[in-house]
């Protein structure tokens, strides 16, 4: 059974009631102050207490998605893509990953999704499960990807699409964008009404090496979150999908850490994201538990702090020519104070607009009443179609 099952979750329930009932059916014969009677009672309590604990940690993986299969809850599987090898050619040196950068992968949860594309593509679209491997990055992320009904579409298959990055917040993965934030389905609307213009739509979580919290930042001597986004995951999608190549096509969007990447990566990295719209984001990158320590020690470790300030950057360094949407509220949201102080350091050639809620918390419920907005802008700031794919 998949680590991930309904099936397993609900054994591992009838495993934990199982044990708390022979427990207190046996309790009155570990009475008495034996050394057997005494290992009866320990026995009986750890067995009961594992059987719940496992139950428990189940229901909270299947629904938030931490770890997707067995392989990477113990470690394995895609810690890197085995088939990497280095080719090399006229003095230039190339990487070749057997089956590609994107790559087929199972349900991964997809099939627990109410609301996802059912029927003809070219209809409904379609929503794909997929690894996309990082050739520079050394790993392999499980991803969703949503591609409207144009992409199959006879009068469109010359042309290339613009791309959202969906990024969930930690911890999490991108299972939760299409259950709890419905951003395929949301997206599939729009787009059938006319209010959102064709667009693929990549769904992934924040870390590539979990359960670390990587905050899509290269981590000296560790995972390289920040290289993975910015170059690895863009140049997979370019290889497999047809999508835009100018940075006018591409977007990032996401809530909670997942908007703090959004944000991070379109400032540090204008040529490859012209967009980005965050739900509930912070403004500056930090060490806690999760993370351990993402920028390393002594001046330089200092400095790699400072720039992943964005307050900072905006006073310090020159404005990327991007276009930027945040989100918070009034009341109930902790970054709101942040958010205004922001938009106010804003200058051009950058661009900031915003949505304000008068009342949200730091949940799902609040960032679908955002999201549809985010979306509609996040269409008006990408350029569709891209390009013309030449004939061959």
């Amino acid at each position: 059974m998949g680590l991930t099952s309904r099936a397993l979750e609900y054994v591992m329930i009838a495993v934990a009631v199982v044990c708390v009932a022979l427990t207190a059916w046996l309790w009155p014969r570990f009475a008495g102050r034996t050394v057997r009677a005494w290992l009866g009672r320990l026995g009986s309590l750890a067995m009961t207490q594992c059987a719940i604990a496992a139950a428990l940690a189940l229901a909270v993986n299947a629904n938030f998605q931490f770890y997707g299969s067995w392989d990477e809850l113990l470690g394995g599987g895609d810690a890197a893509p085995a088939a990497l090898s280095e080719v090399g050619g006229g003095g230039a040196q190339s990487t070749h990953v057997s089956g590609g950068l994107v790559q087929s992968a199972p349900p991964q949860g997809l099939d627990k999704v109410h609301g996802l594309p059912g029927g003809r593509p070219e209809k409904v679209g379609k929503v794909e499960s997929v690894r996309i491997l990082g050739r520079r990055s050394q790993v392999a992320n499980p991803a969703y990807v949503y591609l409207p009904p144009q992409y199959f579409q006879r009068q469109y298959d010359r042309q290339r699409f613009p791309v959202i990055v969906a990024i969930s917040g930690y911890p999490g993965g991108s299972y939760l964008l299409a259950q709890h934030l419905r951003v395929p389905q949301t997206a599939g609307g729009l787009i059938r009404t006319g209010a959102m213009q064709p667009a693929i739509i990549v769904m992934v979580r924040p870390t590539i090496a979990p359960p670390r919290d990587t905050e899509c930042v290269d981590v000296p001597g560790g995972p390289q979150a920040e290289t993975y986004f910015a170059r690895d995951l863009p140049e997979a999608l370019e290889d497999h999908y047809r999508v835009g190549h100018d940075p006018s096509a591409w977007g990032v969007l996401g809530y909670s850490s997942g908007g703090t990447c959004a944000l991070q990566l379109t400032m540090r990295h204008p040529r490859v994201y012209s967009a980005a719209a965050a739900l509930s984001p912070d403004y500056r990158v930090v060490n806690d538990p999760t993370t351990g320590d993402l920028f390393g020690g002594g001046p330089e470790g200092q400095r790699r702090k400072r720039e992943h300030d964005l307050l900072w950057r905006l006073r310090n360094l020159p404005q990327p020519q991007v276009s930027v949407l945040v989100a918070s509220s009034r009341h109930g949201e902790s970054d709101y104070g942040a958010t205004r102080a922001f938009l106010g350091a804003v200058r051009p050639p950058m661009r900031a607009e915003s949505i304000i809620l008068d009342k949200g918390s730091h949940n799902f419920r609040t960032w679908r009443r955002e999201l549809s907005a985010a979306l509609r802008w996040m269409s008006g700031q990408l350029t569709f179609p891209q390009d013309v794919v030449k004939s061959r």
